[in-house]
C-alpha cells in the first residue's frame, strides 16, 4: 500500500529516524561497555528491535505503509526473547540481591541514560502518532512506540532489581 506523506509527516520521520540511529548506536555501544551480563543481553536485543524500527520508519519514507503482520511477529519474538530474560533474571535474582548494591557504577550510569533516552523516544513517537493521517501509520508508529516503553519498562525493572532505582 502506497503512503502519500505530507511535509510534517516527513519531517516528524526524518526526526524519528535520527532518534532510531541514535538509540541503535548507544545500545550497541553500551552493550560493549556493560559488565553486567545480563544488562549487556538486554541492549543487544533492544539495538536490534531499535533497527527494526529504522527499517519500519524508512519504508514510510520511502512511501510504503509497513506490513503490521510482520511487525507483530517480530514483536512475538522479541516478547519471547524479554520473557526468556526475565527467566534468566528470576533465576538469578536471589544471587543479584545479595550484591544489589555492588552493580557496576558504569553500568548504572548507562541504565540512566537509557531510560532517559527511551522516555524521550517514546514521547517523540506519541506526537507523531497524533499528528498522521493515515490510520495504518499511526498504528505502525503507536507498535514502535509500545516497544519503545517496553525497553524503557525492562531498564527500570532492571535498574529497581539491583537497587539503582529507588521507589520513594
Amino acid at each position: 500500500m502506497n503512503l502519500t506523506l505530507t511535509q510534517k509527516e516527513r519531517t516528524l520521520l526524518e526526526d524519528q529516524k535520527n532518534h532510531e540511529n541514535i538509540c541503535i548506536k548507544k545500545y550497541n555501544s553500551y552493550a560493549n561497555q556493560a559488565q553486567d551480563p545480563e544488562l549487556k543481553q538486554m541492549f543487544q536485543t533492544y539495538a536490534q528491535q531499535e533497527q527494526q524500527h529504522l527499517n519500519t520508519i524508512n519504508q514510510m519514507l520511502n512511501g510504503q505503509v509497513p506490513a503490521m503482520q510482520q511487525n507483530q511477529q517480530q514483536q512475538q519474538q522479541g516478547q519471547q526473547q524479554q520473557m526468556q530474560q526475565q527467566q534468566q533474571s528470576r533465576q538469578g535474582q536471589q544471587q543479584n540481591q545479595q550484591f544489589a548494591g555492588m552493580v557496576n557504577s558504569s553500568d548504572a550510569d548507562l541504565c540512566t541514560d537509557m531510560l532517559m533516552t527511551e522516555k524521550y523516544v517514546s514521547s517523540a513517537y506519541n506526537t507523531a502518532v497524533f499528528e498522521f493521517v493515515d490510520t495504518n501509520a499511526r498504528q505502525a508508529l503507536n507498535h514502535i512506540q509500545k516497544e519503545e516503553q517496553q525497553h524503557g519498562e525492562g531498564i527500570f525493572n532492571y535498574m529497581k532489581k539491583k537497587g539503582l532505582y529507588q521507589m520513594q
